[in-house]
C-alpha cells in the first residue's frame, strides 16, 4: 500500500491558542509513522517560526525549541509562504529552523501533491 502524503497547515500565530503547540506534537507523532509529511506555515503561522520569543511573559509554555526535533525526525519537507514572510518584515535567516521559501503558486502546487490536509 502506497504511503499518504500528509500536509500540515500552520496559519495559527504561536500563543493565546494551542494550534502551534498541537501542530508540532502532531507532527512529531505522525513523522515515526509517515515519511511523506509536509510542513507548511502561512499567514500569521510564520510567527511560529521566529526566533528570540519569551511567552513566559504572558505566562505561556515556550514550545518553540521543539521545533528543532523536526530534524531528528526526518521532517525535512518545511515549506513557508514567502508573501507571509514579506508582509510581516521578516526573513528566513530569522526563523529557528531550516525551511524552503516559496512563492504563492509554488505553495498551491505543494499543498495539491497532499493526499490529505490538515490545518491549525
Amino acid at each position: 500500500m502506497a504511503e499518504k502524503k500528509v500536509g500540515v497547515i500552520n496559519s495559527s500565530a504561536p500563543h493565546g491558542r494551542a494550534n502551534g503547540r498541537e501542530s508540532l506534537d502532531l507532527a512529531l507523532a505522525m513523522s515515526a509513522f509517515n515519511e511523506s509529511l509536509s510542513l507548511f506555515f502561512i499567514d500569521d503561522g510564520v510567527y511560529q517560526l521566529l526566533g528570540r520569543q519569551d511567552p513566559g511573559e504572558i505566562l505561556q509554555k515556550h514550545y518553540q525549541p521543539l521545533f528543532k526535533m523536526l530534524a531528528l525526525y526526518d521532517v525535512e519537507n518545511i515549506y513557508v509562504c514567502v508573501r507571509s514572510l514579506q508582509a510581516r518584515g521578516l526573513t528566513t535567516e530569522m526563523l529557528v529552523v531550516e525551511v524552503e521559501a516559496i512563492n504563492k503558486e509554488q505553495l498551491q502546487q505543494q499543498l495539491n501533491l497532499q493526499d490529505q490536509l490538515l490545518s491549525f
